[in-house]
């Protein structure tokens, strides 16, 4: 299959030159329909590898491509209706607004110009909330939050979704309904899904599992058992010299 998401020797460093490097020659390939989970320690590089191949932060050096367009030469305004209009972002601080309603903040990219392509009591009986529509968010518990973020996410039928820590607020049962819900758009849709997680059980739902370690991945491969995912993440974090596919 097709990349549709691609990152090329990306280096982003962050500070006065030369900076402190927060990920180091990363290339990576997504294909479109697929379900990737990216692990790593604290301060690894997950989080600003998923930002840089959103656009919403630039690399340093290297190429991001996203969907056959080169982000990296892309102006800020083509860029931005990009994002809005194809892609679904969950962050883990949610982004949300508190004193808008739940179904004013789903529809929030809508507001912003984007395309509605599903219902809001669809996308909230997905994520478990329905008959909150008109609840401030405010109002709401953290991992309450975290689904709204969620259903925001895909109200436009994005053709990918980045998650970072997605379950994080969540009760391993939401956590666990959470994921089925982006597994079976995955397999049901053709969604693609890059995930951030720190979860062997959330990694294990993944087609394939992605390790980082200091700005650098050290392994990709098709995704293996939860009780594995956590060996090798041990591996990873105990900064073993090696780990195996």
């Amino acid at each position: 299959m097709d990349a549709l998401v691609e990152l090329l020797s990306v280096s982003r460093h962050y500070g006065p030159p030369p900076g402190r490097p927060a990920l180091r020659d990363v290339s990576l390939a997504v294909p479109a329909g697929s379900f990737v989970a990216v692990m790593g320690a604290t301060g690894s590089g997950k989080s600003t590898l998923l930002h840089c191949a959103a656009g919403l932060d630039r690399p340093t050096s290297g190429t991001v491509r996203l969907a056959g367009r080169d982000l990296s030469r892309m102006r800020e305004r083509p860029l931005t209706r990009l994002r809005r209009d194809r892609v679904g972002f969950v962050f883990q601080s949610y982004n949300l607004l508190s004193e808008l309603t739940v179904q004013q903040n789903v529809l929030l990219p809508v507001r912003l110009g984007g395309p509605r392509r599903r219902g809001v009591a669809d996308v909230l009986a997905l994520v478990g909330l329905t008959g909150l529509e008109q609840r401030p968010v405010g109002a709401l518990s953290g991992g309450q939050r975290q689904r709204v973020a969620i259903a925001r996410a895909l109200v436009t039928e994005p053709i990918v979704v980045f998650a970072d820590e997605p379950t994080g607020a969540l009760d391993p049962t939401t956590g666990g309904q959470i994921l089925r819900v982006l597994r079976d758009a995955v397999d049901r849709d053709g969604l693609t899904v890059v995930l951030v997680t720190h979860d062997p059980t959330a990694a294990a739902i993944s087609d394939r599992l992605v390790l980082l370690r200091g700005g650098q991945v050290v392994a990709d491969a098709a995704t293996p058992d939860a009780a594995t995912i956590a060996a090798r993440l041990r591996a990873v974090c105990t900064d073993r010299p090696a780990v195996r596919a």
